[in-house]
């Protein structure tokens, strides 16, 4: 069945984004209040250090601008997001990335200027103005990473152009790319999409599984080399910014802004390398219950449970997740009834829309969640994963002034899997028949695979994949499909390293936003901690306050508030002791 249009969608199931602006023409005037704002930022500038009172007045000038351009930015990049074939939605949102370019161009002499005033009276200031301490401790944190005025205005400029291997993939995978039918299991000729590949992946059918990976990935295929080059001018963007920024790494460049040590990263590497035996085990043990003479690649989506197929509606869905929530208190449970009954969620899939999902906190509004829902247990438990981000960010802008209220990535991921690991819980809480259980230890053991393993491949992937352009190495459709072949190899040890899973990598969105991905590993690993803690029973009263906090400190000291430390190996090696205990009671189950 060809996808609809986003002008066929039933508003139902759609997000309402006149809770941001009213109209076409009420951005419009945002959009010129917001460029005005940015043109009058140059007032400021010179007069940070003049006194206490200038000091505040001129940052509370430059927030309020960065909170009306964000305006302005999220909204486009929404309806664009909806639909990013619409050619309106498309100028609205590079008008705004080009107001986002001009506001950054604007404020570029924000922290050298701060960093100009001497200590003793920039402590002063910041005692009379306490809302910018933790902003104005973090600029002084970054001082030797800091350029001077000029060169930080060209380095600003340069923003617009560093978002075109990012934009260009967009356009690609979103938009351009199309891929031919396959037959289904039931020998009729089906649309395959980015949204239903994942339904066809689960297939009972290993044709119809090795037809739906070689018919995607065969696409992606096609275009291999422009893949590769926009991937490689991405690299080479990351590794500019750190060089002329003088980190040692683009790696240590995306790691200092949440000042994480990136002992972090490596160890979270090393700790993942050392529970491989538990993946081969894994591995082996679906193999078995497959029945499969070979594993491939394309056999690590099925479910390994036979005749059992657990198909959960919209509806179903919300309600499933409230239930599993609950543990969270009453206050969390009104939360999920605003979420649902006043149009953050986007619902089903559209030609053109985003494909995936995602949260998008929107300051003074509320989140918007982005879905492409099909009608199984996993897009319940992607609902519950994105509406933890859209708690975690509504929490933090109730309890945080703006400049204070956004997190970073590191702790992005915790709330959304807190409430993943909940429901997996409430799942093997309430369900006795044994085939629906290991139905859903499945579930859990694949939410280890592909969150805690595959994006530490990922992870791996990129900072071999920068280290090597930083030597010299260039990366082009072959060097990176070797890469990648390589670490499916040692990862996946035991499998069948198809040849057409080489590209995959070409498929992965988040490589542009370089460096992210290793935090939904620790962010699973800490939420494994934090919600094994609430389901038996422990009070969730700090966790909670750790939703609040916001980007009011430091993540690896937000996290703290919650019980986890992660500058400790032990949070991963945790982690994994569950996923042993897991693959333990599987095998009881299944054999």
């Amino acid at each position: 069945m060809e996808l609809k249009s986003r002008a066929e969608m039933d508003s139902r199931f759609m997000w309402d984004l006149t809770h941001i602006f009213k109209s076409k023409a009420d951005w419009e005037q945002a959009y010129a209040d917001a460029a005005e704002a940015v043109k009058n930022i140059d007032s400021v500038k010179g007069t940070l250090g003049t006194s206490a009172e200038s000091f505040k007045a001129g940052l509370d000038a430059v927030a309020a601008t960065a909170r009306k351009v964000e305006l302005v930015y999220l909204y486009a990049t929404l309806q664009k997001s909806g639909d990013n074939g619409s050619p309106e939605y498309q100028d609205m949102e590079a008008r705004a990335v080009n107001l986002y370019v001009a506001y950054s161009t604007a404020v570029s002499f924000l922290d050298p200027e701060l960093l100009s005033i001497p200590e003793d009276k920039l402590a002063v200031y910041v005692e009379a103005a306490p809302l910018y301490k933790h902003m104005v401790e973090d600029v002084c944190r970054a001082r030797r990473h800091t350029l001077d005025e000029e060169r930080e205005k060209m380095l600003a400029m340069l923003g617009e152009a560093a978002q075109s291997p990012n934009n260009s993939f967009e356009m690609l995978e979103s938009v351009d790319i199309t891929f031919p039918p396959i037959i289904d299991e039931n020998g009729k000729e089906a649309t395959l999409t980015h949204g239903n590949f994942g339904v066809f992946r689960e297939s009972r059918d290993q044709r119809v599984r090795r037809d739906a990976f070689e018919t995607y990935f065969g696409e992606f295929k096609k275009y291999i080399n422009t893949f590769a080059a926009m991937y490689s001018g991405s690299v080479k963007f990351d590794c500019y910014f750190a060089d002329v920024r003088n980190y040692p790494s683009a790696c240590e460049a995306a790691l200092f802004s949440s000042n994480v040590p990136i002992s972090v990263y490596d160890s979270l590497i090393s700790a993942v390398h050392d529970a491989l035996p538990l993946m081969r085990r894994y591995l082996e043990m679906r193999k078995k219950a497959l029945g499969l003479e070979t594993l491939n690649l394309y056999d690590l989506y099925c479910p390994i449970v036979e005749n059992v197929e657990i198909s959960v509606n919209y509806e179903d869905a919300k309600t499933l997740v409230k239930k599993a929530l609950e543990p969270l208190g009453e206050d969390y449970q009104k939360l999920l009834d605003k979420a649902y009954n006043e149009h953050w969620i986007d619902v089903y899939e559209n030609k053109g829309k985003t494909t995936g999902a995602f949260s998008c906190g929107v300051y003074g509004v509320h989140p918007y969640v982005l879905l492409n829902f099909t009608d199984t247990l996993d897009d319940a438990f992607t609902l519950a994963h994105e509406l933890g981000h859209a708690m975690h960010s509504y929490l933090s802008a109730e309890a945080n002034e703006y400049i204070n209220s956004d997190y970073k990535i590191l702790v992005a991921e915790v709330a959304s899997t807190v409430n993943e690991v909940l429901l997996t819980k409430y799942l093997l809480k309430t369900e006795s028949d044994p085939k629906r259980r290991a139905y859903i230890l499945n579930h859990l053991l694949e939410s280890f695979r592909t969150t805690v393993f595959r994006q530490t491949l990922f992870a791996e992937f990129e900072r071999r994949a920068h280290e090597m352009y930083q030597s010299g190495q260039p990366l082009t459709a072959q060097t990176l499909s070797a890469l990648y072949r390589e670490l499916n190899s040692l990862y996946y040890e035991g499998a069948e390293n198809n040849e057409i899973m080489d590209v995959e990598w070409a498929r992965i969105p988040h490589f542009y936003n370089a460096f992210y991905v290793y935090q939904y590993a620790t962010g699973f690993s800490s939420a494994v901690a934090i919600a094994g803690n609430i389901a038996d029973g422990g009070d969730p009263a700090s966790y909670l306050k750790f939703l609040t906090t916001g980007g009011s400190d430091y993540p690896l000291e937000e996290l703290k508030i919650a019980g986890v430390d992660l500058t400790s190996p032990e949070t991963v090696k945790s982690a994994m002791k569950v996923f042993e205990e897991t693959i333990d009671e599987m095998e009881k189950a299944l054999f």
